[in-house]
């Protein structure tokens, strides 16, 4: 009895190999399948990239500029900063309780930009007449056609093989969690490409722009207190005042000793009495 139990548990061991190496055989020939069958033709991917660096006369009035132009191209501003660095400051007497200050300071301006891809390369020379000058323009191009053909040829596999794992799946076996894995790849994949694509329709351009050195005179409030100090005959006048009041002072303050006057007084007339004495003895 024991030897035909062992027969048949052998048996059926034999016969999950035989399913499961059936089962891997025909995934791969579906997925050789796909690969030969697939089409491989695709559409060009090409991510297009700018950047410029020039000068202007007001970079306010250019920042503003720039958003309607960029807006009028049917792009969209991302991100932009305008900054103001103080290159030397000097405060001179204007009047007795003001001062002028006078300000260098150098501004410059900073702008991303998303703008259509189709329309970039008029975008950046509608920028260049605006420029007082042009530093610097770049443009990169990034081919990404090759990138965005495997995620789809990749995913067309994941399909089909979780296809399969669903057809065989078993609650002992580990297709669900295969499959959930498959899955998720997919959607990485198909992201990818949907970044893809969001780069390829709008381009980003990055913009920086300065003005000249700027000087700005402003009226400050006098903050050296010594300025506001009254003439000069007015505080000898003012000392010979207090002088006066100090010597009142040290008079009352005497006053206030009289009683030690009062003593010593006594002591030296009693020393002066004594010696007398002594000497007449």
């Amino acid at each position: 009895m024991k030897k035909y139990l062992i027969y048949c548990v052998f048996a059926i061991a034999v016969f999950g190999c035989d399913k499961q190496k059936n089962f891997e055989s025909g995934t791969s020939d579906v997925t050789e399948a796909n690969l030969e069958n697939s089409d491989t033709t695709f559409t060009e991917k090409i991510i297009k990239t700018a950047d410029m660096r020039f000068r202007v006369k007001d970079v306010q009035q250019t920042k503003e500029k720039l958003s309607n132009a960029i807006k009028a191209e049917g792009g969209t501003v991302t991100e932009f900063s305008i900054q103001s660095t103080v290159q030397k400051s000097e405060k001179v007497r204007y009047l007795t309780d003001s001062l002028q200050e006078s300000t260098a300071y150098r501004t410059e301006g900073f702008m991303v930009a998303k703008v259509p891809s189709d329309k970039l390369d008029e975008f950046t020379n509608k920028i260049a007449r605006i420029a007082m000058f042009v530093d610097q323009q770049s443009m990169k191009l990034d081919d990404q056609s090759i990138a965005y053909l495997a995620n789809q040829l990749k995913n067309r596999n994941r399909v089909e093989a979780v296809e399969q794992l669903n057809k065989h799946a078993s609650k002992k076996s580990n297709n669900v969690e295969t499959s959930l894995l498959l899955k998720d790849d997919y959607v990485d994949k198909k992201i990818e490409n949907l970044i893809i694509d969001s780069k390829v329709k709008y381009s980003n351009i990055t913009l920086n722009f300065y003005q000249d050195n700027t000087v700005k005179r402003i009226i400050v409030e006098n903050d050296n207190l010594s300025d506001y100090r009254p003439g000069f005959f007015k505080r000898l006048w003012l000392s010979i005042d207090t002088g006066w009041t100090i010597f009142k002072e040290f008079l009352l303050i005497l006053t206030n000793l009289w009683v030690l006057f009062a003593l010593g007084i006594a002591g030296y007339l009693m020393f002066k009495y004594y010696g007398k004495k002594k000497a007449a003895i």
